[in-house]
């Protein structure tokens, strides 16, 4: 039986982090959501989650087993990617000072530099701060704001926007050529290391997810964290196995890219294509080539693959896991007839790591998210916080093993409620236990499996001269799931058009992540509000 626990700092087991930072900002007891740790959840006091993916795997299963790969041909064993690792620890402290609990951000696409150095930094005590390639300076510099970053590593390419911030730590590219590149500096470390012993309880990871207000929040995650999601709807839904070859289009940043490219494959002694960028067309080309078997993409990307003709390129294919976004019954069946693939749908959240409704194989019901994944309970609640019969839409909640702790946040009080985490999202449950999708309901997009923020994207669209207001937000599209639409008020003697348009929507680009930009752009004459100036947006999504 799942066993309940109430966490409070007093239950906390004994930090090995000497910077407290994180610890020292989880939210009040009371405000977390209920922790339910069950069978397949229960680990020791003393955990180094990297130890686990990489050191026990090769101890169990040998290090030769082919680990990273890119669609280059370059190909990392596991012993390699752990010495790698290994060099790059000691280089963080021995150059760098690190300290167990100090915060490393990590700037570059999926490839094996990053993941060694995602390694090395939960290694070595570090917290891991992983962020977009794409996100521009003002966004960047929000991170280090929240997360009081104390070391980056950035790859060679993207190093541009983030010394542009004028963070106070110290920036080191990777990948590069270059004398002081961090490739460069770490031949001469030891490729042998101590991994410190962190507790089961100490903050491993800080992920960023935009809020509604457009401020980013920072997620918190232990040790226990990772491991939980790799043995909870991986272990249960995806069911890998040591022969199963990973690939994706989610870069690690965003956590579900992080569980299909890294933790999922790793738990199990799998192997991973590290794929940086890719159209559907060239990830079916990647998957093609290289045998994958197991695919992490959005819907998007799916109903791409079929509409371009690639369903021959993805033979090898045994798994496709889809989540970001919702996943509709006429995109499942259409992959479905043309590839014979019985696509995995899901629901998670950066708040909790990783899905926690899910089905496969025979349990899908196409159109539906899922059912609960074992170790996960969810329930559908009114604005009350009281379950609503079977049949009613509600507020989806839901509590596991993993639960939403935002690093200093008021915004902690929103989510969790009551013990449960509000996601945030509008659901109906069936009498068989099936959640079906209705909305969201509060002011996120979800385009193309990212989460969009309208007021975030409202704020780069004012700063443009022409714009006097703006509002946006999501309209349902057929290929994006919905579609980032700015509703703009112009200033006084500019001419609205099809030129402004564009010269708004690449305004946009260049002041926050590209992928956030609004794909269409409509002009008003005013934007509705109430009364009191409140903005109407239900109107405008009508």
């Amino acid at each position: 039986m799942p066993t309940s626990t109430n966490p409070s700092p007093r239950s906390l087991s004994p930090s090995a982090h000497s910077d407290t930072f994180c610890r020292d900002n989880l939210p009040s007891p009371e405000d977390w959501p209920e922790i339910v740790l069950g069978p397949d959840t229960q680990y020791p006091d003393r955990l180094n989650c990297a130890t686990v993916l990489l050191d026990d795997v090769i101890r169990e299963r040998g290090g030769e087993r082919p680990c990273l790969l890119s669609p280059a041909g370059e190909e990392w064993s596991y012993e390699e990617l752990r010495t790698t690792a290994n060099r790059i620890a000691h280089l963080l402290v021995e150059d760098f000072g690190l300290v167990p609990g100090n915060r490393v951000l990590l700037r570059g696409p999926n490839n094996p530099w990053i993941v060694a150095c995602w390694f090395a930094v939960l290694k070595a005590g570090g917290v891991v701060v992983s962020t977009m390639p794409l996100l521009r300076e003002s966004e960047l510099a929000a991170v280090d704001e929240v997360a009081r970053i104390d070391l980056a590593l950035c790859d060679h390419r993207f190093l541009d926007e983030l010394v542009a911030v004028g963070m106070s730590a110290p920036v080191l590219a990777y990948g590069g050529s270059e004398a002081g590149d961090l490739r460069q500096r770490v031949a001469g470390k030891s490729a042998d290391h101590d991994d410190v012993e962190t507790a089961a309880d100490d903050v491993a990871l800080l992920a960023f997810t935009s809020g509604t207000t457009g401020r980013p929040k920072a997620t918190m995650h232990f040790h226990r964290d990772v491991l939980a999601v790799a043995d909870t709807f991986s272990r249960h839904v995806v069911q890998p196995t040591p022969e199963d070859r990973f690939t994706g289009t989610p870069p690690i940043a965003f956590t579900f890219g992080l569980g299909g490219a890294v933790i999922f494959p790793l738990r199990v002694g799998a192997s991973t294509l590290l794929v940086e960028k890719a159209t559907p067309a060239e990830l079916a080309g990647h998957i093609d080539a290289h045998g994958a078997t197991i695919c992490f993409t959005a819907p998007t990307a799916y109903r791409a693959l079929i509409a371009g003709g690639h369903a021959g390129s993805l033979r090898s294919v045994r798994r496709a896991v889809s989540a970001g976004e919702h996943l509709d019954e006429a995109t499942w069946r259409a992959f479905h007839e043309e590839t014979g693939i019985r696509i995995i749908d899901g629901i998670g959240s950066t708040e909790l790591l990783h899905v926690f409704v899910a089905a496969s194989d025979d349990d899908i019901h196409p159109g539906s998210t899922g059912i609960e994944v074992p170790g996960y309970t969810a329930r559908i609640l009114d604005d009350d916080g009281t379950e609503v019969p079977d049949g009613t839409p509600g507020r989806l909640a839901v509590k596991g093993p993993t639960g939403c702790r935002y690093l200093a946040d008021p915004r902690q009080q929103v989510y969790a409620e009551n013990g449960w985490n509000i996601t945030g999202d509008t659901y109906v449950r069936d009498a068989e236990g099936y959640f079906w999708y209705q909305a969201r309901n509060d002011d996120m997009i979800i385009s193309s499996g990212y989460n969009i923020a309208g007021p975030e994207v409202e704020e780069a669209v004012v700063s443009h001269p022409d714009v006097a207001d703006c509002a946006v937000v999501g309209h349902v599209d057929a290929s994006r799931g919905q579609l980032v639409t700015a509703y703009v008020v112009v200033r006084d003697g500019v001419t609205a058009g099809p030129e402004l348009a564009s010269a708004i929507q690449d305004h946009v680009k260049s002041q926050i992540a590209p992928y956030k930009y609004p794909r269409r752009v409509e002009f008003l004459d005013e934007l509705p509000r109430t009364a009191t100036g409140k903005l109407q947006r239900y109107r405008l999504r009508r």
